[in-house]
C-alpha cells in the first residue's frame, strides 16, 4: 500500500491531479455548481413538497340556513384543510364557480338537513370536488367522508363505542413531517445531478479549449489523465454529502440514526456512479452543451423512478420493475435507512450491492470509451 502511494506521488498523476485542482478552484462557474444549486435544491424540495393538503377553496350553498348546517361547515373549515369562498345561490352558480377554478370543492346542503337530523334520520349533502388534479381531489374526498362521520358522531346521541379501537403508532417520524421523507431522496438527486454535470463538464472542458491532444502529447498514461480528473471531483463531490447533511439537519432538524462512516463509504459509491454517467455524457459529446441536453434523457428518467419524490409503489408494475436498474432508487432507500430508521448493511445489503455493480460497471465503461478517444 506504501510503495503504491509513493508510487503515486512521485508519479505524473500528482502533477496532473494538482493542475486539476488549480483549474477547480480558478473555475468560479464550476466551485457556484458544486454549492448553490445543491443548497437550494435542498431547501426548495424539503420545503414546497408537502403531499398534504391544505387551504382548499370551498363552496358552499346552504338551503337550510339552520344553526345545525352552519355548524357542519364550521366542523369543515376549522383545520385549515378548507377555507370558506362564501355562500352560493344555487347548484348551478356552484358547478360555475367549480368550472372556472374559483372552488375546489363544493357542499350543497339540502333544506330538509335539520328536520331529518331532528328526526333521527340520515341527511344526505352534495359534495362537488374538481377532479382535474386527481391526487388532490382523492385527498379532499377522504377529509370531507372523516369530517362529516366525524360530525355524525357528535350528532348521534346513540352512538356506541366500537368493539375494535386502533391505536396507532408512527414509527421513526412520529411528527409525520414530509421534509423527512423528501430531504434523503433530494440527497440522491442532488448528487446525481451535481456529479454527472460537473464531471463530464470537467472532461469535455478540455475537448473545447483543446487542451486534451495536449494532455496526449504528454508521457501520461491515459489512466493518470483520467483518474487526475476523477479525484479532485470525487473530493468535492462528497463536500455535497457534508452539506446537504448539514442543510437537513440545521434547516429541517433531519435526524441520522445510523453509522456515518459506513453511509460515506456507500455515498462514495454513489459519487463514483455519478462520475460514471458524467465521463460516459462527455465520451458522446462534442461540447458543453450537448452534455447538458443528453443528461436530459439520463437524468430526468433516474429521478422519476427513483422514489425520491413520488413513492415507488404508486407507480405501474412496469416502471415498478425498471426502477430496480436505476441506481438512484438504490441510494436512496439506502439513505432513508440510515437517516430515518438506523439500519445497517443487514438490512440494505442488495442495494448496497447493486450500487456497487453500477459503480463497477459504469466506470469501467465509461474509462475505456474515454481511453478509446486518448488513442
Amino acid at each position: 500500500m506504501l510503495k503504491l502511494l509513493d508510487r503515486l506521488l512521485n508519479s505524473r498523476f500528482w502533477a496532473l491531479a494538482i493542475k486539476e485542482i488549480n483549474q477547480i478552484l480558478r473555475n468560479k462557474q464550476l466551485i457556484f455548481l458544486l454549492v448553490f444549486p445543491p443548497t437550494i435544491q435542498l431547501l426548495i424540495y424539503g420545503a414546497a413538497l408537502n403531499p398534504d393538503v391544505q387551504f382548499l377553496k370551498l363552496g358552499i350553498v346552504d338551503y337550510a340556513r339552520s344553526e345545525m348546517s352552519r355548524e357542519l361547515v364550521a366542523a369543515m373549515t376549522e383545520n385549515r384543510v378548507f377555507v370558506s369562498e362564501g355562500y352560493l345561490l344555487s347548484e348551478q352558480d356552484l358547478a360555475e364557480e367549480v368550472r372556472q377554478g374559483q372552488v375546489a370543492v363544493g357542499i350543497v346542503i339540502p333544506p330538509e338537513f335539520d328536520r331529518r337530523l331532528a328526526r333521527g334520520q340520515s341527511a344526505e349533502v352534495q359534495v362537488l370536488i374538481d377532479g382535474v388534479d386527481a391526487n388532490t381531489a382523492g385527498i379532499a374526498s377522504g377529509y370531507i367522508s372523516q369530517i362529516i362521520n366525524q360530525y355524525s358522531r357528535q350528532m348521534n346521541a346513540n352512538f356506541t363505542t366500537a368493539l375494535v379501537e386502533p391505536e396507532v403508532i408512527f414509527l421513526y417520524n412520529p411528527g409525520l413531517l414530509s421534509s423527512w421523507f423528501f430531504v434523503p431522496g433530494v440527497l440522491g438527486l442532488v448528487l446525481t445531478l451535481t456529479s454527472s454535470l460537473v464531471s463530464s463538464a470537467a472532461v469535455v472542458r478540455e475537448k473545447d479549449t483543446g487542451t486534451l491532444e495536449q494532455l496526449l502529447m504528454t508521457p501520461a498514461e491515459a489512466w493518470e489523465i483520467l483518474l487526475a480528473k476523477i479525484v479532485p471531483l470525487f473530493i468535492l463531490l462528497m463536500g455535497d454529502v457534508f452539506l446537504a447533511l448539514g442543510v437537513g439537519e440545521l434547516v429541517f432538524h433531519l435526524p441520522f440514526r445510523g453509522s456515518l462512516p459506513l453511509f460515506l463509504l456507500i455515498s462514495a459509491l454513489y459519487v463514483s456512479v455519478g462520475i460514471g454517467i458524467g465521463i460516459l455524457l462527455a465520451t458522446v459529446s462534442k461540447n458543453q452543451q450537448q452534455v447538458v441536453l443528453t443528461s436530459f434523457f439520463i437524468n430526468l428518467p433516474l429521478i422519476q423512478t427513483s422514489g425520491a419524490i413520488a413513492p415507488i409503489e404508486t407507480m405501474p408494475a412496469f416502471f415498478r420493475y425498471l426502477s430496480l436498474i436505476n441506481p438512484l432508487r438504490h441510494y436512496v432507500v439506502i439513505a432513508r435507512g440510515f437517516l430515518l430508521k438506523g439500519v445497517g448493511i443487514l438490512e440494505l445489503w442488495q442495494h448496497i450491492l447493486a450500487l456497487a455493480l453500477f459503480a463497477v460497471i459504469l466506470l469501467a465503461f465509461s474509462v475505456r470509451q474515454f481511453r478509446r478517444q486518448l488513442i
